[in-house]
């Protein structure tokens, strides 16, 4: 793996908590618990992580194996993400601010990551926006990429 994609998820849309994301990420979203599941409940998505707004990581598929969570994406004229980067949800939208304890554990996750894919450099942890432009457009204006790197 060379490269992070940072994305942002709430499910129902900008509301937070609940077993939603983990339904999604499993396919075991139920249709019936919310009308917007209808449009979602049957694709098949998944990051390695997600991290909730309490800070607490969630694991779906280890950092060595494909997670599809970049879909249709291009990094330096490289396309099909998924083959090569990991995937890491924060739990929010693309304009509300993330928790400092998402920073905290984003950081320490990243470290991990860099130690054990050397490749994944700085210039190499992007937004889901980066490397899907036009289609996607979080982490949004809520992720702040400058505390992340004083981190």
């Amino acid at each position: 793996m060379s490269l992070l994609v940072v994305h942002s998820i709430s499910l129902p849309p900008a509301r937070y908590g609940g077993p939603y994301i983990d339904q999604l990420f499993l396919g075991k979203l139920n249709p019936d618990d919310d009308p917007y599941f209808a449009g979602i409940y049957q694709l098949r998505v998944s990051a390695h992580c997600l991290i909730r707004r309490d800070g607490e990581l969630v694991q779906y598929v280890p950092f060595n194996k494909r997670a599809w969570h970049a879909g249709q994406s291009d990094f330096n004229g490289r396309e099909r993400c998924n083959d090569f980067a990991i995937g890491i949800e924060l739990e929010g939208t693309d304009t509300d601010h993330f928790t400092a304890a998402q920073y905290q554990q984003l950081t320490e996750l990243t470290r991990l990551l860099q130690a054990q894919f050397p490749a994944i450099t700085t210039e190499r942890i992007v937004g889901h926006s980066d490397i899907a432009p036009g289609r996607k457009t979080d982490p949004g204006s809520g992720f702040d990429w400058a505390f992340l790197e004083r981190l």
